[in-house]
This record gives C-alpha cells, sequence and structure tokens, in this order.
C-alpha cells in the first residue's frame, strides 16, 4: 500500500479563501510525506459545483504551477453532497484513503494527521468531530442538538457533532458507490457501511472569508432531506398518531353518549372549533411529509445522474 491520500473538497464561489487554503493545506502535505505517511504522489482535488465567480479559473492556476492541486469542474451547480459525492467516486482510482472537507477552513487542518494516523492503525473510516460548540448561537446549539436526537430516533445512524470532515478508505467509497439513490444523505450514509471506524476531535474556526454557504434556509432543507432520506418511520409515526387519534375518538363518542343520556350535555363550540383547527392541521401536516416521500419516488424513478463532470484535471506523472 503506498498511503496516497486525495482530499476532496467541494466549492462553491470560494475565490476568497481558495488561494490561502491551498497554502495551508500544501504545507501539511509537505510534513506528512516529510515523515512518510502519505505517498509523494498524494492530491488536493478542488471540486468546482458550478460557481459563478473565479473559483475554477483559480483551480486550473493551482493545477499548473503545482502538481499537488487537481480540480474538477462540475457541469453546473448540483449541491454541496453531490459536488462531495462526485469527488470521492473520481478519486477512489486513484487513493488509497480520501479526506473531505470544506474550503472554509472551519475545519481545523491539523486534524488531517491525527485521521492519517488512525488510518494507518487499521480504521477504514475516521469522523472528524467537533470537541466543543461555544461559538455557537444558543439557537445553532439547540436546534444542532435536537436535530441529531431526531435522527437517531428515526434510525439514522449519524454521528453526533460530525458534518463532512471525515477520512474514508479506499474500499469504503468503493461500498458508497454502490448506493444509487438521488437523495443521498452521505452523513447518515457512510455510518452504514459498517466498516470499523473511529473519531478524532478538533475545535471549529471561524469561516477564513467570505460569506456561508448554508444560511438558515438551506439549513432546514438539508435537514429534511437528511430525516426523509435515511428513514420511513415519519409516515410510520404518522400512522401511529391516526390510530391514536382514531381511539380517542371512539372513547370521545362514548363519553358524549353516556353525557346524554344521563342529561347532562352542554353544547359549547370552543371544543368543536379546537378539535377541528387541530385535527386539519395535523392532516395538513401528514399530507406534506407524505408527499416529499412522494416527490423522492418520483426523483429515483426517473435514474438521473447525481451530477456531471465537465472537466477533470489531474497530473499522475
Amino acid at each position: 500500500m503506498k498511503n496516497t491520500l486525495y482530499m476532496v473538497i467541494p466549492c462553491y464561489n470560494e475565490k476568497e479563501v481558495l488561494n490561502e487554503t491551498a497554502t495551508r493545506l500544501k504545507k501539511i502535505y509537505s510534513k506528512l510525506i516529510k515523515s512518510n505517511k502519505i505517498h509523494k504522489k498524494s492530491k488536493i482535488v478542488f471540486v468546482n459545483d458550478g460557481s459563478k465567480d473565479t473559483t475554477w479559473e483559480i483551480i486550473k492556476e493551482l493545477h499548473e504551477n503545482d502538481d499537488v492541486f487537481s480540480g474538477i469542474n462540475l457541469s453546473r451547480n448540483k449541491g454541496h453532497q453531490n459536488a462531495l459525492l462526485a469527488g470521492l467516486l473520481t478519486v477512489k482510482d486513484y487513493s488509497d484513503m480520501v479526506i473531505s472537507m470544506d474550503a472554509d477552513l472551519q475545519d481545523d487542518i491539523n486534524a488531517i494527521e491525527k485521521m492519517v494516523d488512525k488510518y494507518l492503525e487499521g480504521y477504514d473510516i475516521v469522523y472528524g468531530v467537533r470537541s466543543k460548540r461555544e461559538t455557537d448561537t444558543f439557537f445553532k446549539r439547540f436546534t444542532a442538538e435536537s436535530y441529531y436526537k431526531i435522527l437517531n430516533f428515526i434510525g439514522g445512524e449519524v454521528i453526533y457533532n460530525h458534518a463532512d470532515y471525515r477520512l474514508m478508505s479506499k474500499q469504503t467509497i468503493e461500498e458508497l458507490a454502490k448506493y444509487k439513490e438521488v437523495n443521498l444523505f452521505l452523513r447518515g450514509v457512510v455510518p452504514m457501511l459498517g466498516f470499523s471506524s473511529t473519531t478524532v476531535s478538533y475545535e471549529r474556526n471561524e469561516r477564513l472569508a467570505g460569506e456561508s454557504k448554508y444560511p438558515l434556509k438551506k439549513m432546514l432543507s438539508f435537514a429534511l432531506e437528511g430525516i426523509t432520506s435515511l428513514s420511513i418511520k415519519p409516515i410510520r409515526i404518522i400512522s401511529g398518531l391516526g390510530v391514536l387519534i382514531f381511539a380517542v375518538s371512539i372513547l370521545m363518542l362514548i363519553y358524549i353518549i353516556v353525557r346524554h343520556q344521563m342529561g347532562d350535555t352542554v353544547t359549547g363550540w370552543a371544543s368543536v372549533a379546537v378539535s377541528v383547527w387541530a385535527i386539519g392541521g395535523l392532516m395538513l401536516l401528514s399530507i406534506g411529509i407524505v408527499g416529499e416521500y412522494i416527490g423522492k419516488i418520483y426523483l429515483e424513478t426517473k435514474q438521473r445522474p447525481k451530477f456531471s463532470i465537465k472537466e477533470f484535471i489531474n497530473k499522475t506523472n
């Protein structure tokens, strides 16, 4: 085994940070190569996810100036998860291990060596896990913790405080390639692979420059994607809730009949109005959740490709 390491870094409008990211990662690579932990043919691969700025031009310039940098140019913006998957599947035949991370340097690059060390110890998957969330607002901490709990409740084997900063061996990526569904939520699917895994902790930094690519609207959409992609348990919860409401309605019917026979009935609009609004809201929510699953089935049946690679620049000599 040559211990060739490829890094996959999805980029969308990252012109402000790319050069600095490349400089810092090159230093880490030089250190790892000098210590014989990774092979000298290891690469840093930037995946351009249909950026509207000069991101791809910068990637090409980096590639021309230094063989350690490679680039994948997608034909259009396909979203972070698909861009990441495109990178993983493209480089799996060139590498022994792959580390994925974002381009904004919020993930501590000093954890890269720790991940490689864990791989050399025999682990196939190494998850980068945040040691604390003190820099996050209360709202973000609360929603993040709640989201992990919900995912685990519905059967998703997600790693707490882990995003997409991880090391995967060649074998695990080959297994990942067998997952053909369109709605692929990597944070939930990778733990399903079942290979030996461990974690390394790190402190998340502030974004180096530019704006966050995950505002609240995108985060909510991503959260919903994760929940509905991993399990059908939400539909089963709705079914169970429907049975419960039906049972309560039977009990209420018996109660009303008994009260009527006792001559102690009191007509009131409040209870009726509350019941109508509660049941109406529940029905709309249920229809919406079922609709999400039907929509996903619709997309899966089309079997459209998750990404299209326009260009792959990589000097392997």
